[in-house]
């Protein structure tokens, strides 16, 4: 699994690229306008969490301004805009964007929200983003990866929530809390980077 380290591209984390070749990527906030990294796995958010959790409005703009000076760099896919916790909307906003988001990028990912079933996949999706609700992303994961090849989840920023990701069979994972949260937090992304490529014993612990 491929932990999506969000936008953080400093030191630390160029170590943890180096270490760990093909296991550290970015999931790029258009908000934040920063420039992808070459030769990295790499991702396209739409904003539309952060504007959430900031209880302000989303705006399209930097999302379709970002893919339209960054697309060049080759994103593994890049979030349709969506509705946090709103199947109805979501579904609606597809409808309204993938097509437009599809002329930047070849992977569309279509984030799932609370209440959705695989039937409301779009046949066009290439990956599926676990977002919606903390609780129901958790209770649901399985019913995602059992169904689809390609499952990234959002959120995860502890070592107990890697493995559950991994476990579960996911391809990525994205956090924006890991060079935030001090040295524990990054003692466990360290931990479960290591375990799971080998280097170390998995240990039953909560960071």
């Amino acid at each position: 699994m491929v932990v999506m380290v969000s936008n953080n591209a400093g030191f630390d984390a160029g170590v943890l690229h180096g270490r760990y070749p093909g296991k550290i990527g970015h999931l790029q906030n258009p908000a934040d306008f920063k420039t992808p990294r070459n030769n990295v796995f790499w991702a396209v958010d739409n904003g539309v969490f952060g504007a959430y959790q900031a209880g302000t409005e989303w705006s399209e703009e930097p999302f379709y301004r970002y893919l339209e000076k960054f697309h060049h760099f080759k994103p593994q896919w890049a979030v349709v805009p969506d509705s946090v916790g709103n199947r109805g909307l979501t579904i609606s906003k597809w409808e309204r964007h993938h097509k437009a988001v599809n002329s930047y990028v070849d992977g569309l990912a279509f984030a799932v929200q609370d209440g959705m079933k695989p039937k409301d996949v779009p046949s066009q999706a290439s990956v599926v983003f676990v977002g919606g609700t903390t609780s129901w992303k958790w209770r649901n994961l399985k019913m995602w990866t059992e169904n689809f090849p390609r499952v990234h989840v959002g959120r995860v920023n502890t070592y107990k929530l890697l493995w559950e990701a991994h476990d579960a069979g996911a391809e990525s994972c994205d956090g924006t809390g890991w060079f935030r949260g001090g040295p524990e937090r990054l003692k466990g992304l360290e931990l479960y980077l290591s375990e799971s490529t080998g280097a170390g014993r998995r240990q039953e612990m909560l960071l």
